[in-house]
Formats: structure tokens, C-alpha cells, sequence
């Protein structure tokens, strides 16, 4: 039971995925779920997750190993950065930690930067912020 606004989004935020994924290549897993719901959870979905060492194709979770390898976490907004976006990529590193990669790096991508919200990022290591401009 979507929302109307979720599949209109999802629609402006899946080729956006896609395109970074393109420049950065291995196997991308869309829509991963991060923690799935429970009775005291919500699910948690990430937009993306990228092994970028990986033959280049797209996969279900159950056809990845992410133990051991370096990951990309994307989160997707067709917009400006904001805070939500960046809680969002904070948060989605440490949800990953479970799945004991060897390294995460964790992408912002939106269309349009934010001059005072940029600089609060660089704090987190690994953390990135990614511009589509397409």
C-alpha cells in the first residue's frame, strides 16, 4: 500500500540510481532491506547498495555476499540536499555494519548542493554527496 507520492518519486529517483550506479559499475542491489519489520521495527529500506568489485548486473539481496567487501550505500532524492537526506546516509552506514563489510561509503544524491548543510557532512568519514545533474 504505496503512497501515490512514494511511486511518483521512485520514478524520478530510480534513474538517478541507476546513472551513478553507471559510473561507479559492479553489482547494485535496489531497494535493499536493511532491517526488515518486526514487531518493535520498521522496515528499513536503502535505496541502493553497490558492490562496486562485482560483475557489473543487477541482483536481489539473497544473491549478494556483502561480508568482507567494500560497499556503496546510495540514498536518492530528486531534489536539494536537506537533513533528511542526511540523516539518511548517516544512518544507513551504521545499519550496514551488521552485514560486516570491509569498508562503507555512504552517497547523498540528489539534484542540487546545500551550501550550509555540505560542510556539516564532511564530520562523517566516508560519507559523500553526490550531484545528478542530469
Amino acid at each position: 500500500a504505496l503512497g501515490r507520492s512514494f511511486l511518483r518519486m521512485s520514478k524520478r529517483e530510480t534513474p538517478m540510481t541507476l546513472r551513478y550506479w553507471e559510473k561507479v559499475g559492479g553489482t547494485i542491489v535496489e531497494e535493499f532491506s536493511a532491517i526488515p519489520r518486526g514487531q518493535n521495527d520498521g522496515a528499513r529500506i536503502l535505496d541502493a547498495v553497490i558492490i562496486p568489485d562485482g560483475p557489473k548486473m543487477r541482483a536481489k539481496k539473497s544473491e549478494v555476499e556483502i561480508e568482507g567487501k567494500d560497499i556503496i550505500v546510495v540514498q536518492t532524492k530528486a531534489k536539494r540536499l536537506g537533513m533528511y537526506l542526511m540523516g539518511q546516509v548517516v544512518f544507513s552506514a551504521e545499519l550496514m555494519k551488521r552485514y560486516k563489510p570491509r569498508s562503507i561509503k555512504s552517497v547523498a544524491l540528489c539534484k542540487r548542493g546545500d551550501s550550509v548543510l555540505e560542510p556539516l557532512l564532511e564530520a562523517y568519514e566516508n560519507v559523500e554527496v553526490v550531484i545528478d545533474s542530469a
